[in-house]
């Protein structure tokens, strides 16, 4: 185990996670290799009566980190049962360690978007993710967990119980998947927007799907059809055939996307179909979920995170309905159907960002059912 204070060399970079937006200053660190550091650290927090902030990856940071913050990022071990179909993963592991382990079994485990998240934090905020629509949330198929207990004692116990050392959890026989995304040009937007909400309404559990607008920048490492453009982004995660992928998103290919990248595909590749941005930077985000989308809500999106936003925004519609009706969480509920989320870098400045979400939200918010805790970042929860 290592500890770092401020003014230590190697205290900056240990601190430091994929959110940059939320500074920390931390009084002590501690690297922690296992469940032994882990307990150390609680128990020494006590004594001095100080907090704890525990960060993996530190993708979705909502408050600075205080007292003290125990790093899990060494605790990455991975270890696949395929007998069982059951994954053991440290604290600090990714999903991409993950996904890469159990496709050498023909197995999948219940990943969301991005393979550089912490599989912990991202499986305490629910997880939800590609296959989710067929098998649920990912917190919903632990099997168990290690944790260590406020009194810094260590053991088995639930998610809640204290900070999470290692996690058990199931795996499915996917193999390879019908995925990747029909990208639409600005004129095409509002028309996506409708078409992919009535696609929606009677998709099989198989298939998870989500839409984005993004404004991409003029860039070069930004394809060419792409480049400098607001564009809409209908992403698919399909458990089928892909004569069956091509049949069920032959409505929205009619629409005549600039670009197309749905194939057949090894599960373990599914953070490609997103494509999100792997490097750290500053950005908040907010979410509510909906029954239903109207067309005054797709006005509102579009007027709020479309090309002539206040703000440049990512929007990104999620399907939920599935499996996950039988989830039972705070802030959602069997008729909750899709998450409306919002991320923007924090330029110029955080007030101005909150301002601008704040005007997408305020129309939507009287008919929510909820707003997932996974999905706000780099601000405190109200």
């Amino acid at each position: 185990m290592q500890t770092l204070t401020p003014d230590q060399p190697g205290y900056r970079e240990e601190i430091a996670g994929f959110q940059t937006g939320v500074p920390s200053t931390p009084a002590l660190v501690v690297a922690a290799t296992g469940a032994d550091d882990v307990a150390e650290a609680v128990r020494h927090a006590a004594a001095h009566g100080l907090p704890v902030s525990v960060q993996a990856t530190g993708h979705g940071l909502r408050a600075p980190a205080e007292g003290v913050l125990i790093s899990t990022r060494r605790m990455a071990d991975v270890s696949i049962d395929p007998g069982r179909a059951l994954a053991r993963v440290g604290a600090g592991a990714t999903w991409g360690t993950v996904l890469a382990a159990a496709a050498e079994h023909g197995l999948a485990p219940l990943s969301g978007s991005a393979p550089g998240v912490g599989v912990t934090g991202y499986t305490l905020g629910g997880g939800f993710g590609l296959l989710g629509r067929r098998f649920g949330r990912a917190a919903d198929h632990v099997r168990s967990a290690d944790v260590v207990l406020p009194d810094g004692t260590a053991g088995r116990g639930p998610l809640e119980a204290g900070i999470v050392t290692a996690l058990e959890f199931d795996l499915f026989p996917v193999r390879t998947i019908y995925g990747g995304g029909l990208y639409f040009g600005p004129a095409q937007l509002a028309d996506v927007l409708r078409s992919w909400r009535d696609w929606t309404a009677d998709l099989p559990d198989t298939l998870g799907t989500s839409l984005a607008l993004i404004p991409y920048p003029d860039l070069p490492m930004v394809p060419d059809p792409l480049r400098g453009k607001h564009i809409a982004h209908v992403r698919v995660a399909f458990t089928g055939s892909g004569a069956e992928g091509d049949r069920l998103v032959a409505p929205l290919r009619a629409l005549g996307p600039l670009r197309d990248t749905l194939t057949t595909m090894p599960f373990a590749e599914s953070g490609t179909i997103a494509a999100e941005p792997p490097h750290p930077h500053a950005y908040l985000g907010d979410n509510r979920v909906l029954p239903a989308l109207p067309d005054d809500v797709l006005t509102t999106v579009l007027d709020q995170a479309g090309p002539d936003a206040p703000v440049p925004t990512v929007l990104i519609i999620d399907l939920l309905g599935g499996a996950y009706r039988d989830t039972n969480v705070p802030d959602f509920t069997p008729d909750s159907r899709y998450t409306v989320r919002a991320l923007s870098v924090i330029d110029p400045d955080p007030d101005t960002v909150k301002a601008a979400h704040a005007k997408l939200f305020a129309p939507l918010t009287p008919s929510a059912t909820g707003r997932l805790r996974s999905f706000v970042y780099g601000q405190p929860l109200d």
